[in-house]
């Protein structure tokens, strides 16, 4: 039977209404010139505010760090006011939101920012696309191939550490609840923790202590800026995608953990597969991190209700992130609980871009 999962959840002060969480889902409607957020992501954003907690889509700390057309950026101040549409919209219908800072590392193209990627070491990720908008039928994204990252140095790391830092300083000048470091799916920061993709000789480099300095360091500066009761870290330890194969990760991903706790952040947004022949993620990792971690852990992959509630009952988890299922319907935890019929996706032309309501925020509530 489920229950603990409409039950309401304090993450430290924040009171949530339930432990339904809408998981991070670049949509890429953002406004051109300057990816800046407007009234129809606003709109989006609020009708689902019925979710304990939203986390944004992800949110570029710098131009830099972009890596694909019309997503949001954290780093103008047109960005930070189009941002305050949406945290307005979220608290007026009683939600709680946080912003994903993210920077995307060796994941872009020039044609995307007209900057040459950088990453730990001058590695192209295999077999990895990123997109353009270019004029293509149906307003569709166009796919292109990622470009080589020039190698960064020292400077290119301070400078990361304070966009992440400035992002979540700005996040909170936009209303944000709070914010979330994306340290997953094959992005810069899992650049660094992954052998495959860091190759590096110096203090960033080689040992796992050293895989892992960037991210403490930039979740460190990011406490210091807005609180450790408003910073969360997202990992996605399974997943391999991006070119991100790596025998060590899991053991790497358990050091962080160690160290994020000891930091004392709000949560762990632990990322997993959610294709249908994903990994299943053993039980034992789960109470392992469970043991490393005791503050809040959110699990997201594709989970059905009944899934998320045995993770909650289990103690393996406290949040339970959805992401298609808040795409196609506003209400999620109103039709869960009614056990009513389900939205699909009506055109899946729209999941990336579009100017209009057409499959963002025309997707119907339960009567």
């Amino acid at each position: 039977m489920i229950t603990k999962i409409f039950e309401p959840y304090y993450l430290n002060s924040i009171e949530l209404k339930n432990c339904f969480l809408m998981a991070p889902m670049t949509r890429s409607r953002a406004s051109e010139p300057g990816n800046i957020p407007n009234p129809l992501m606003a709109e989006y954003y609020a009708q689902r505010a019925s979710a304990g907690l939203i986390v944004t889509e992800a949110t570029q700390v710098s131009l830099q760090g972009m890596g694909y057309a019309k997503t949001p950026g954290i780093h103008s101040p047109e960005q930070i006011e189009g941002w305050k549409l949406v945290t307005d919209a979220v608290h007026r219908e009683g939600g709680k939101i946080f912003l994903q800072l993210w920077h995307v590392g060796r994941v872009s193209s020039s044609r995307v920012n007209g900057l040459q990627p950088i990453a730990p070491s001058p590695l192209t990720a295999a077999n990895t696309n990123v997109y353009i908008f270019d004029g293509a039928p149906n307003g569709d994204a166009t796919f292109i191939p990622v470009e080589q990252p020039r190698e960064m140095n020292s400077s290119d790391i301070e400078n990361v550490i304070k966009e992440f830092e400035q992002g979540a300083v700005n996040a909170i000048k936009a209303g944000f609840d709070g914010v979330e470091i994306h340290g997953a799916n094959g992005y810069l920061i899992d650049q660094f923790l992954r052998t495959n993709s860091n190759k590096r000789t110096d203090q960033y480099g080689g040992s796992k202590e050293n895989r892992i300095k960037l991210l403490i360091e930039i979740t460190q500066a990011v406490i210091n800026a807005i609180g450790k009761e408003k910073t969360g870290v997202r990992l996605s330890p399974f997943i391999k995608f991006k070119d991100m194969e790596d025998p060590e990760i899991l053991d790497t991903i358990m050091l962080a953990t160690e160290k994020l706790s000891e930091q004392d952040i709000a949560y762990l947004h632990l990322c997993e597969a959610d294709w249908d022949d994903a990994p299943v993620i053993p039980a034992a990792f789960r109470e392992t991190l469970r043991q490393k971690f005791q503050n809040t852990i959110i699990a997201t992959g594709n989970k059905t209700p009944e899934e998320g509630e045995e993770l909650l009952q289990n103690g393996w988890a406290d949040l339970i992130g959805f992401g298609r299922k808040f795409l196609t319907n506003p209400d999620y935890p109103a039709k869960v609980k009614r056990n009513a019929d389900l939205n699909e996706i009506s055109d899946p032309h729209t999941l990336f871009g579009g100017g209009d309501k057409r499959g963002y925020t025309d997707y119907a509530f339960s009567k």
